[in-house]
C-alpha cells in the first residue's frame, strides 16, 4: 500500500531536521528519510550566526547550544606587516562556535520531541511529481525493499550531490572555487612569538588563554604567504584552516607546517585529531521549487566556506519557507505565497556568494595584494566600517528581500520613510519575532505612540480581521509609526496610520476569503 504524508523532507542533515522541526512545531506532519545509515558526524559548519541561532531558540534549544558552545567575544584579524585589526562583536552579533554533528544532534531532538524521529538508510529512488501530490519510491539500504509514498509536498535537503535535484532535472551550474584549503583540529600549546605577524593585543579581556592566545576569539592570521583560521572549539581544541598549495598531504605535519607558516610563531600542535583537505565550488540551483518540491541547503546552493556562512544560509532557507507552506497547508496562507521562496532566498544566496567570493579571493591573495588588503584592513578599523557593516554583514544582518511576498513592490516609490524604521526586506536586531509556540507562524504588528490614537486603533481592527496577525499595542510617546514582522523575522512593512490601512490590505491578500458568515477571527485551523 502507499503511504501518505503531508511533507517529505529528503535528507537529515542539519537543514533538513530543521526544516522538519520547523514544521512540526507548526503542526505539520513530516516524514523524514535519509539515505545514510546514521547520523553525519564531525564538525563541519562551525559558526552559528544569529540566523541560525534564532531557529534554535524558536526550537527551544537556545540554552542546550549556548552551554554546548563558545561564543566569541570578536574577531581578530592579525596582519603580516605587524600589528592587528580586532572587530568587536556586540551582542546581536555574536555567533555560537558549534561543531555541526552537535547541532544536528540537537535539531533531531527538538524533532523526536515533536513526534518524529527520522528513517535511516532510506534512499529516495524515484520521484514522480503531479498537479496535487508527489510520489517517491523508498528503498531500504539494509534489505533492498521498496515502499511508494505520496506527500502533498516534498523537500530536498540531501546536499550537494541531491538525488532530488537530479530527479528534477534541475541544473546546478557554477564553478569551482581554485583552492585547496586543509583543515586541521586538535590541541595547540605555547606562547605566541612577540615577533610572529598577530603577536599583538592577542588578549581578550577575562579570556581563558593557551599561552597569549584568546580562546574567546576567532583569530584570522593574514600572513605574506597566505591567510589562516584559528578558531577555539568547545573542546578545548582549536581549528586550523587555509588554502595550501598542489600537492600538500593532509598530515599532522602539514598542519603544524601551516601553523608555522601564517600563525604568530611559538604554537604548536601536541595533538591533532583530524586532518583533511577539501575544495569548495560556488553553484546555485536553476530554481529552488519545482511544482510542489523545493530545494534547500547545499541541495540548492553551495559557495566557499570563507565567512562561516554555510548553515547560516541553508538553515535560513528552511526558516523562510516553514511558515508559509505550514499556512498553505493549514488552509491560512493561499498557495501563491509559495511564489516568494525562490526570489527571496535567490536573492539572499547572490548576496551571499558575492561577499564569500570576496573574502575567498582576499584569502588567496598573493603578496602585493596582500599588502593592499592589510592597508585596507587598518582603514576600514579607523573608519569604524567593520564595526557599523562587516560585523553585522557576517552576523546576517545585512541579507535582504527584494519586496516580492505580496506579488509586487509598494506601489509608491516616493512614499517617505524615516531612516529609523526597517524597510521592507530587511532585519534588524531591534526588530525580532518573539520566539513563543502561540506566536509561531504569525505576523507581528508593533505599534508605537498614542495606545489611543487613530494608528492603535487600526492595528486592533486589522488584527481582528486577519487571525493570524497579533497586535502588540504598547503605551508610547512619540510620533506614530509601526512595524509588521514577518512569521520569519523579515520587515514585511513599516510607516505611519496610512501606511498601515495599505499593509493591512497586502496582508489581507495572502489570505483566503473566510466563509460566508463565519466571524473575522474565526474559521481556520492552526
Amino acid at each position: 500500500m502507499t503511504r501518505h504524508t503531508t511533507v517529505l523532507v529528503v535528507g537529515a542533515g542539519p537543514c533538513g531536521l530543521a526544516m522538519a522541526a520547523q514544521l512540526r512545531r507548526l503542526d505539520v506532519d513530516v516524514t523524514v528519510v535519509d539515505a545514510h545509515g546514521r547520523p553525519h558526524t564531525g564538525s563541519r559548519a562551525i559558526l552559528l550566526w544569529p540566523p541560525v541561532r534564532e531557529v534554535l531558540d524558536e526550537l527551544g534549544l537556545a540554552e542546550d547550544a549556548a552551554r554546548a558552545a563558545v561564543r566569541p567575544a570578536a574577531l581578530h584579524y592579525h596582519l603580516g606587516s605587524g600589528g592587528s585589526v580586532r572587530v568587536p562583536l556586540a551582542a546581536s552579533d555574536i555567533p555560537l562556535v558549534l561543531p555541526q554533528e552537535r547541532t544536528g544532534q540537537l535539531l533531531a531532538q527538538a524533532l523526536a520531541d515533536r513526534g518524529t524521529t527520522v528513517e535511516w538508510g532510506t534512499r529516495v529512488s524515484r520521484i514522480t511529481p503531479a498537479a496535487d501530490s508527489v510520489r517517491a519510491t523508498l528503498t531500504r539500504e539494509a534489505d533492498g525493499t521498496q515502499e511508494e509514498i505520496e506527500a502533498d509536498w516534498l523537500i530536498g535537503a540531501d546536499g550537494l550531490h541531491s538525488s532530488v535535484r537530479e530527479a528534477l532535472g534541475v541544473e546546478f551550474s557554477g564553478a569551482r572555487f581554485p583552492a585547496t584549503f586543509l583543515l586541521a583540529e586538535g590541541r595547540i600549546t605555547g606562547t605566541t612569538d612577540p615577533a610572529g605577524p598577530g603577536a599583538a593585543h592577542t588578549r581578550g579581556p577575562g579570556a581563558a588563554d593557551t599561552g597569549n592566545l584568546s580562546t574567546q576569539e576567532i583569530h584570522y592570521f593574514l600572513a605574506r604567504t597566505g591567510v589562516a583560521l584559528l578558531a577555539p572549539l568547545p573542546s578545548g581544541e582549536f581549528r586550523l584552516s587555509g588554502a595550501v598549495p598542489a600537492g600538500t598531504a593532509a598530515t599532522a605535519e602539514h598542519a603544524q607546517a601551516l601553523l608555522d607558516e601564517r600563525g604568530p610563531g611559538g604554537l604548536r600542535f601536541t595533538e591533532v585529531r583530524s586532518v583533511a583537505l577539501f575544495s569548495s565550488e560556488e553553484r546555485v540551483a536553476r530554481t529552488l521549487r519545482s511544482g510542489r518540491c523545493f530545494l534547500v541547503g547545499d541541495a540548492a546552493h553551495v559557495h566557499s566556506p570563507i565567512g562561516g556562512q554555510g548553515l547560516n544560509l541553508g538553515i535560513p532557507d528552511t526558516r523562510n519557507l516553514a511558515w508559509k507552506l505550514a499556512g498553505v497547508v493549514h488552509g491560512r496562507l493561499r498557495p501563491s505565497v509559495l511564489d516568494s521562496y525562490d526570489p527571496e532566498r535567490r536573492a539572499v544566496i547572490a548576496q551571499t556568494l558575492e561577499a564569500t567570493g570576496r573574502m575567498a579571493r582576499q584569502a588567496v591573495a598573493g603578496p602585493v595584494a596582500g599588502r593592499v588588503r592589510n592597508l585596507t584592513w587598518k582603514l576600514l578599523q579607523v573608519t569604524g566600517v567593520l564595526t557599523r557593516f562587516y560585523a553585522p554583514m557576517l552576523a546576517g544582518w545585512r541579507s535582504h528581500y527584494p519586496d516580492v511576498l505580496f506579488g509586487a513592490p509598494l506601489p509608491d516609490p516616493k512614499r517617505r520613510t524615516q531612516r529609523s524604521r526597517p524597510r521592507p526586506g530587511t532585519r534588524d536586531p531591534r526588530w525580532t519575532p518573539r520566539p513563543t509556540d502561540a506566536l509561531a507562524g504569525r505576523f507581528q504588528l508593533f505599534t508605537h505612540g498614542d495606545p489611543a490614537g487613530p494608528l492603535a486603533a487600526r492595528a486592533a481592527q486589522l488584527a481582528a480581521d486577519l487571525p493570524d496577525l497579533i497586535a502588540h499595542i504598547p503605551s508610547d510617546s512619540g510620533q506614530e509609526h509601526f512595524v509588521l514582522l514577518r512569521p520569519d523575522g523579515y520587515v514585511a512593512a513599516s510607516g505611519g496610520a496610512d501606511d498601515l490601512s495599505r499593509a493591512g490590505r497586502r496582508l489581507a491578500s495572502l489570505v483566503p476569503a473566510l466563509p460566508s458568515g463565519t466571524p473575522a477571527g474565526e474559521g481556520r485551523s492552526r
